[in-house]
C-alpha cells in the first residue's frame, strides 16, 4: 500500500513537472481548435455537424502519442525507475499511473470542447452523446495503448519523439476528420484505417452503435495491453 501511494505522489510531481504533456493535452488543441474551427465552418459550413467529433479525435491522437511517450520515458530510462524499485513500487504501476493521468487530461479537454464548440462555432452537439462519448471513451484507451508502446519500446527519447510524429501525422490525416474519406485516394483509405483514429472517427459519428466500427479498436488495445505486459517484462529484467 505504501509502494502504491508514494507511486501515486510520484507521478503527481512529475505531471505537474511535464510541460509536453500540458502543451498536447491543452495549449495545441485549443490553438487548433480555434484556428481550424473557423477555417472549417467557414470553408465548408456543414463541418459544424462533426466539428467536436473532428476536433476530440485531433485532441486524442496528440496528447496520446506525442504526449504520453516522453513521460514514460522520464519513468523507465532515469532514476526514477531505480526509485521505483527500492521503494518496493511494482514498475508496471509507472505505466498504470501515466495512463490513468493522461487519460484524464484528455477526458477534460475533450468535454472543454464538447462545451465550448456550440457557442464558438454553433457546432452540433452529437446526435446521440452515448454513441460519441463511447466512442471518446475508447479511442482515448486504444490511443493510450499504442503511445505506451512507443514509451516503452524506444530506447532514445529523440527516437520517440519521431516515432511519435511519424504516427500523429498519418492517423490524423487520413482519419477523415481534415478531408473527407471520399475525398481521398483508395490506397489512402486502407492505410488510414490501420490507425485508430479513422475508427474512432468514424464511430463517433455513427447515428447509432455500431460494432463495425468498435471491434477494430478493441482488437487494437488488446493487442498494445499484450505488447506492453511484455515490455514491462523486459525493462524489469534489465
Amino acid at each position: 500500500m505504501n509502494g502504491f501511494l508514494y507511486g501515486v505522489a510520484l507521478q503527481w510531481k512529475l505531471d505537474l513537472r511535464s510541460r509536453t504533456m500540458l502543451i498536447t493535452c491543452y495549449a495545441v488543441p485549443l490553438l487548433f481548435f480555434a484556428v481550424m474551427g473557423g477555417i472549417f465552418t467557414s470553408v465548408m459550413p456543414e463541418s459544424g455537424e462533426t466539428l467536436i467529433q473532428s476536433m476530440s479525435v485531433f485532441t486524442v491522437t496528440m496528447g496520446a502519442l506525442i504526449g504520453l511517450p516522453p513521460s514514460l520515458a522520464e519513468i523507465y530510462r532515469s532514476d526514477v525507475k531505480n526509485a521505483y524499485q527500492a521503494n518496493g513500487v511494482p514498475l508496471a504501476l509507472g505505466l498504470f499511473l501515466t495512463n490513468i493521468s493522461a487519460f484524464v487530461h484528455l477526458l477534460i479537454m475533450s468535454f472543454i470542447l464538447y462545451v465550448i464548440a456550440p457557442v464558438a462555432f454553433d457546432a452540433k452537439i452529437p446526435a446521440h452523446p452515448g454513441t460519441y462519448f463511447v466512442g471518446l471513451i475508447t479511442l482515448i484507451a486504444v490511443s493510450l495503448s499504442i503511445a505506451s508502446v512507443i514509451g516503452l519500446a524506444v530506447k532514445d527519447t529523440a527516437n520517440t519523439s519521431m516515432v511519435s510524429i511519424l504516427l500523429f501525422l498519418p492517423s490524423t490525416m487520413l482519419s477523415g476528420i481534415m478531408f473527407p474519406s471520399n475525398m481521398l485516394p483508395k490506397a489512402f483509405v486502407m492505410v488510414g484505417k490501420l490507425f485508430p483514429a479513422t475508427w474512432g472517427y468514424a464511430f463517433m459519428t455513427e447515428s447509432n452503435f455500431a460494432w463495425r466500427s468498435l471491434w477494430p479498436l478493441l482488437v487494437i488495445f488488446i493487442a498494445a495491453a499484450l505488447i506492453c505486459a511484455i515490455l514491462v517484462k523486459k525493462i524489469k529484467t534489465r
